[in-house]
């Protein structure tokens, strides 16, 4: 069986990205989208990713950036994969991707099995997709992700996706295993799951999350 990779998103300080790293995860994210809690400047991830290596893969989560905005952040930060975590159409997706020739993994926020269906539109402009759950409209302050909302795991399982695809959503320690069992999932993805408060990792937290994940087929 495929054994099951992890990416600690929303890394903010150089003791969470070491223990994403030390820990096994196979991606670390930075996000770059200031009302967030955990929006990183240029300059500190810069910093962050300098000890990373090669074989983890970096990423960047944006929220319908611009060219001028990606291009800033591309010139000073060396990311491996661009996610793309607002409302960005498949066109859009397609643009950046051909533009800045990295790859890009588009984020989908899910309730129903119609948020599901919206997926096909982009298998021939993004690289990999991203399953997160959706706020519902009277949560206050939601953000376009990092909620620690989880979806109906049940809507994945045996659903023909023409892409590789990443599960988030509300993942911890108690709850990743189940997850990956009912959705199938290949790759999981947390932030909030992993956190003293939002913004702040919890370095114990994510070794026990990735503990769990690399048990799971293992």
């Amino acid at each position: 069986m495929t054994p099951v990779k992890a990416k600690i998103c929303g890394l903010t300080d150089p003791q969470s990205v070491d223990a994403a790293v030390s820990g096994g995860a196979s991606h670390i994210g930075l996000v770059f989208y200031p009302p967030s809690p955990r929006n990183v400047s240029i300059e500190q991830a810069a910093e962050l990713v300098r000890p990373v290596p090669k074989e983890v893969t970096i990423v960047g989560l944006f929220v319908d950036p611009d060219d001028a905005f990606l291009e800033q952040i591309l010139n000073a930060v060396p990311l491996d994969l661009l996610q793309l975590h607002g409302s960005e159409t498949p066109s859009r997706v397609g643009e950046i991707r051909a533009r800045f020739s990295v790859p890009v993994m588009k984020a989908l926020k899910i309730a129903d099995k119609e948020d599901l269906a919206a997926a096909n539109q982009y298998k021939d402009v993004a690289d990999m997709l991203l399953f997160d759950a959706k706020a519902p409209k009277d949560m206050k302050n939601a953000l376009p992700g990092g909620n620690g909302l989880v979806f109906d795991w049940r809507m994945l399982t045996n659903t023909p996706l023409s892409l590789p695809w990443m599960l988030a959503g509300g993942l911890n320690k108690e709850n990743v295993a189940q997850a990956v069992t009912i959705s199938g999932a290949d790759f999981v993805d947390t932030s909030s799951g992993v956190e003293e408060k939002p913004g702040k990792k919890d370095p114990a937290a994510i070794h026990e999350f990735l503990k769990v994940v690399y048990e799971i087929r293992n």
